[in-house]
Parts: C-alpha cells; structure tokens; sequence
C-alpha cells in the first residue's frame, strides 16, 4: 500500500500550524491572530474544515493540531528545505 501523502497547503496554513503547534494557544487567542473576514485569508476556518486543527474543552478552550494537522505541518517543513 502506497503511503498517504498529504496535499500542498499554502505558505499561509504552515504559518498557522506553525504558530498552533509552538506552545498551548486558547481559542481567543487563535480567532484574535487568524480570523479573517477577506475570503482570500480564511486560514482559520479553513483549518477547521480540513481537520488540521481542534477545539478541545469547556471554559478556556485550547486549539491544538489534530494528527492529520501535524502530518501536514511536517510534511510541508520537511518539503521546505
């Protein structure tokens, strides 16, 4: 079986896997940095949507890489260089 390689993504989206997977990130903290209203920048509702990243928990809710957003991010650093 061939292995899964996972699709391009944009400067942009590495940039944001980046900065989630860096250090714990709350969920206010996240629409802060990275929503966007320009349909051209939807990075994080793009993200969402393709299950790179998940909202965990009640109160203060952490965003975190899901292991399809990890798998990408090192995909696309290990392409990079």
């Amino acid at each position: 079986m061939k292995p899964v390689v996972p699709e391009p993504v944009s400067l942009n989206m590495v940039q944001f896997l980046a900065w989630v997977a860096d250090r714990p990130r709350d969920y206010r903290e996240a629409m802060e940095a990275w929503r966007s209203t320009c349909p051209r920048l939807s990075t994080w509702e793009d993200a969402i949507i393709e299950g790179l990243v998940k909202v965990n928990g009640d109160g203060v809710r952490s965003v975190t890489l899901t292991s399809r957003g990890r798998a990408v991010l090192d995909h696309a650093l290990a392409t990079a260089g």
